[in-house]
């Protein structure tokens, strides 16, 4: 990380996973001061929501969460699909999250990475990157394998 403010955090997260829990907890509540003590306040943290652009630094970051949370009612979030690499100053999760309303009704799902960062003050996350899951149809026989750029 290029740039990290040094301003006291409330919150210390020992775990990737403890930061990534405070981060579903948050989103689920929209919790803004929650979800703000996840990130690592760095001016290189990147977040990328579903069909969003990129947004870079602490404060970007922040603002994107304060107008999805201005405009959300509670959330519920379940993550499944969980692969790791934990390494000992960053971790990277891969999973799935499903997103819909606390009270009910149609939920979608998305594909996520998120990245943590060992800090001085704990676990810190320093990306997310939600891309929606593609919906691919069945096919009885398979596609011939497409050429990778990456």
């Amino acid at each position: 990380m290029k740039t990290t403010r040094q301003r006291p955090r409330a919150r210390l997260f020992p775990t990737p996973d403890d930061a990534e829990t405070a981060f579903y907890e948050a989103l689920e509540r929209c919790d803004l001061a929650t979800m703000m003590a996840v990130w690592a306040e760095a001016d290189d943290v990147v977040c990328v929501h579903p069909q969003g652009p990129r947004l870079v630094g602490f404060d970007a970051v922040r603002e994107s969460w304060a107008r999805i949370f201005a405009g959300s009612a509670q959330l519920r979030v379940e993550t499944s699909g969980v692969q790791r690499f934990d390494g000992p100053t960053v971790a990277v999760h891969s999973l799935v999250e499903t997103v819909g309303a606390a009270s009910g009704g149609t939920a979608g799902s998305v594909h996520a990475t998120n990245v943590y960062e060992l800090t001085d003050g704990g676990w810190r996350m320093v990306v997310h990157h939600a891309s929606p899951v593609a919906e691919t149809p069945v096919e009885e026989d398979p596609p011939e394998p497409a050429h990778t750029i990456h």
